[in-house]
C-alpha cells in the first residue's frame, strides 16, 4: 500500500490544518478488482462527501460525484481533497454543482487537494464551473504525482459570479495553483506549474493580455505520455469554429510523458463547457475507447 493510502486511513490532525480549522475532508484511494476500479479506501469528514460510485459504461472506470451539503464556500473556510489512483485503475471525479465563492471578510476561502496516480492510472477531473461572486477572495492548491505511464485530464471553467450593479469582476482574488511532478529514478520531478492569478481590484482585468474582453475562462490540462504536438495542432483546430478565444501549450518532456495546458476565454460558460467538453471528448474515445461525457445532474 502507498504512503497516500497509508495517511488515509487515520487522517487526523496535518499540515494542511494547522494554520486553519477544516470545514470538511475528504479522502479516496480507487483499486481495481476483478476488471472494475472501486474505492479501497473512503473517509469523509465535515462538509464534504461523495455519492454512491455509479459506471458510465462498461468500461470499468467509476464515477465519483463530489458533494458539498453547505452549497458554498465562505471566509476562512478551508476544504481538503485526497485522491490516489492505484495501478491500472481509473477514476471520473465530478462535482454535484457549481462551487460558489461568497463574500470572504476577514479571510480566503481555500481548497487543497493532493493527486498520487500510480503505474497505467487514469483519472479525469470535471467539476462544475467555480463561480466567484462579489467581495470573494479563493484559493486552490492542486498538488499532482503522477507515474510515467499514467493519464490526468482537468477540465475547469470559471465565471464571475452576479452582483447588485450586473458588473463582472467584482470579486476581490482568485488564486489557482497547479504543481505537477512526475517520478523517476531518484524521486518526483517538477514537470509543469500553472499558476494563475486574478485580482481584479488591483487594475483593469477586461483588456489585452489579459482577459481579451472576455470574462468568462476556461482551462484544460493533460498529462499523457501520448501528448505532443501533434496533438496540440489538432486540438487547436478542433476547437477553431467556438466563440472563444484560445492559448495552448506544451510542457516539456520527462520521463517520457509530456504535459498541455489549454487556456480559452468566452463569455458564456455554456461556451466553454461546449468547447472542453470537445476536447476531452476526442481524447476519451481515442484514448479510452469511451463515448463523450453527459453527465446529467439534478
Amino acid at each position: 500500500m502507498s504512503s497516500l493510502a497509508n495517511a488515509l486511513i487515520s487522517p487526523g490532525p496535518s499540515s494542511a490544518s494547522a494554520d486553519r480549522p477544516e470545514m470538511g475532508r475528504l479522502a479516496l484511494v480507487i483499486g481495481k478488482r476483478a476488471g472494475r476500479s472501486v474505492a479501497v479506501q473512503q473517509f469523509h469528514q465535515g462538509a464534504l462527501r461523495v455519492l454512491r460510485p455509479h459506471y458510465l459504461d462498461g468500461s470499468g472506470q467509476v464515477c465519483y460525484v463530489m458533494v458539498n451539503p453547505g452549497g458554498a464556500y465562505l471566509g476562512a473556510d478551508l476544504y481538503v481533497v485526497d485522491v490516489e489512483v492505484e495501478a491500472g485503475a481509473s477514476l471520473l471525479l465530478t462535482t454535484q454543482s457549481a462551487t460558489k465563492i461568497y463574500r470572504t471578510p476577514g479571510s480566503f476561502a481555500e481548497q487543497r487537494m493532493t493527486i498520487l496516480l500510480g503505474e497505467g492510472a487514469e483519472l479525469e477531473l470535471a467539476p462544475d464551473q467555480l463561480i466567484a461572486y462579489r467581495d470573494a477572495c479563493y484559493r486552490q492548491n492542486t498538488h499532482i504525482t503522477v507515474h510515467p505511464t499514467s493519464s490526468l485530464i482537468m477540465a475547469e471553467v470559471i465565471t464571475p459570479g452576479w452582483s447588485p450593479d450586473g458588473a463582472s469582476f467584482r470579486y476581490r482574488e482568485l488564486r489557482l495553483r497547479n504543481e505537477i511532478h512526475v517520478e523517476g529514478d531518484h524521486g518526483a520531478v517538477l514537470l509543469a506549474l500553472d499558476n494563475l492569478l486574478i485580482r481584479p481590484p488591483l487594475g483593469d482585468v477586461t483588456g489585452m493580455g489579459f482577459m481579451e474582453g472576455y470574462s468568462h475562462l476556461g482551462s484544460l490540462i493533460v498529462v499523457d505520455p501520448r501528448v505532443d504536438q501533434a496533438l496540440a495542432d489538432e486540438l487547436r483546430g478542433l476547437t477553431a469554429g467556438y466563440d472563444a478565444y484560445l492559448g495552448l501549450s506544451l510542457t516539456r518532456t520527462l520521463t517520457g510523458t509530456t504535459g498541455l495546458v489549454l487556456r480559452s476565454l468566452s463569455n458564456s460558460t455554456e461556451e466553454l463547457n461546449r468547447l472542453l467538453g470537445a476536447c476531452t471528448g476526442l481524447l476519451r474515445e481515442r484514448w479510452y475507447g469511451r463515448a463523450a461525457l453527459n453527465l446529467r445532474k439534478y
